[in-house]
């Protein structure tokens, strides 16, 4: 039985409100939103809301919002988009050695098509410097891709100062912001942002849809063609329910986000502290928050890590069998056993990285739960030693 789930960063449940907003269209409002009739009109019309709500959101113009069928989807279309429309020269792509995986290794595949990838360094606190972000920029620089809060040990990245790093610069500059909707500010204008991530089941929507923000302007070619749906960027018929439950889900955070992130923040701390107060071999990977120094670097739901001298992979079974839930790295990677990237780019060796553990806490996050995953943690880790 689960008692303490703290694996919010990896997938939330689905919002009563959002489940309830997406019924009508499964079976009663089912057509095509490309039909000419009236239940397709009126399937075009919701996704259309749905599109106009989130565009709110982002305060941008709603054709600049893309629906895809996941984050994965939205990061490879955003980078191989840009690449696609390069000719003539050999383009070269600035991003950082903690992206998620679906940034990394894109990049990495690109790399066998001869395209040029300067991977940055981060500070031993995770975070990529600004000046370095100019300093790799080169002639042929078409794409700039660092994600605005990194998924496994949850530190926020200095967006609007890379934005003002790279005025002058030909290339585009995006950002995966999967992590980042539930808490921080999103406006793409004052982010500086050219191309921005985002999906569905991260902020208590469901599973399978994604979205892009594309500025207008920005030149992005489809990876999918046929249909021409999404203004020609990504043919497939419209998942009508699951984009007009990312719409409410969207609708959802700008209601309850202020409150929300404090609750939570308080949480986090408290957590932080109980760990490394009764853990001795408890480290914390990344930004250590400190409330009196005014700015928040570390999201507010996340806390990451290190066991000394305790598999992650042991500790997470351990964990499971007692009802807690948490996750080792990134959840896109959990089937392979292979030490975290982020923890090494930080500086932890491959066998601290592969004794990292990610606690995410969420909605339904309780005081009462962390104090039984801290007795746990003491529990399972003596057990162990």
């Amino acid at each position: 039985m689960m008692k303490a789930y703290l694996d919010y960063a990896s997938s939330t449940p689905t919002d009563p409100d959002v489940k309830t907003a997406m019924m009508p269209y499964f079976s009663e409002i089912f057509g095509n939103a490309g039909a000419m009739h009236g239940l397709g009109q009126m399937a075009q019309a919701a996704v259309f809301d749905a599109r106009q709500k989130i565009a709110d959101f982002f305060d941008c113009d709603f054709k600049e919002i893309i629906f895809t069928g996941s984050a994965t989807e939205s990061n490879n279309l955003a980078i191989r988009g840009v690449i696609k429309n390069v000719r003539g020269s050999t383009p070269h792509i600035v991003t950082s050695s903690i992206e998620h995986k679906s940034v990394v290794e894109t990049c990495r595949d690109l790399e066998k098509d001869g395209v040029e990838v300067t991977y940055l360094p981060v500070t031993k606190d995770g975070f990529v410097r600004p000046d370095e972000v100019k300093a790799a920029i080169k002639e042929n620089t078409v794409l700039v891709s660092i994600m605005y809060v990194n998924n496994e040990i949850g530190t926020i990245q200095p967006i609007r100062e890379i934005a003002q790093a790279l005025k002058g610069s030909k290339a585009v500059f995006h950002t995966d912001a999967v992590q980042a909707l539930n808490y921080l500010e999103c406006n793409v204008g004052e982010l500086g942002v050219d191309l921005l991530s985002f999906s569905g089941h991260k902020i208590y929507g469901p599973k399978g849809i994604g979205g892009l923000y594309i500025k207008k302007g920005t030149e992005v070619a489809p990876l999918i063609t046929g249909g021409n749906q999404e203004f020609g960027l990504r043919s497939g018929t419209e998942n009508v329910p699951y984009i007009v439950g990312l719409g409410k889900a969207i609708e959802l955070i700008t209601e309850r986000r202020e409150g929300e992130a404090e609750r939570l923040r308080e949480l986090r701390d408290y957590f932080i502290e109980e760990v490394l107060k009764n853990i001795g071999i408890a480290q914390l990977n990344g930004f250590y928050p400190d409330p009196a120094e005014g700015r928040e670097n570390r999201i507010a739901n996340n806390a990451n890590f290190i066991f000394k001298g305790v598999p992650a992979n042991n500790l997470l079974i351990a964990l499971d069998q007692e009802g807690v839930a948490a996750s080792s790295g990134s959840t896109c990677t959990i089937k392979t056993v292979t030490p975290s990237h982020t923890l090494i780019a930080i500086g932890r060796s491959e066998e601290e990285a592969s004794q990292g553990i990610r606690f995410t806490l969420g909605s339904k996050t309780t005081k009462e739960e962390i104090d039984y995953t801290v007795s746990v943690l003491e529990k399972v880790i003596k057990r162990t030693q």
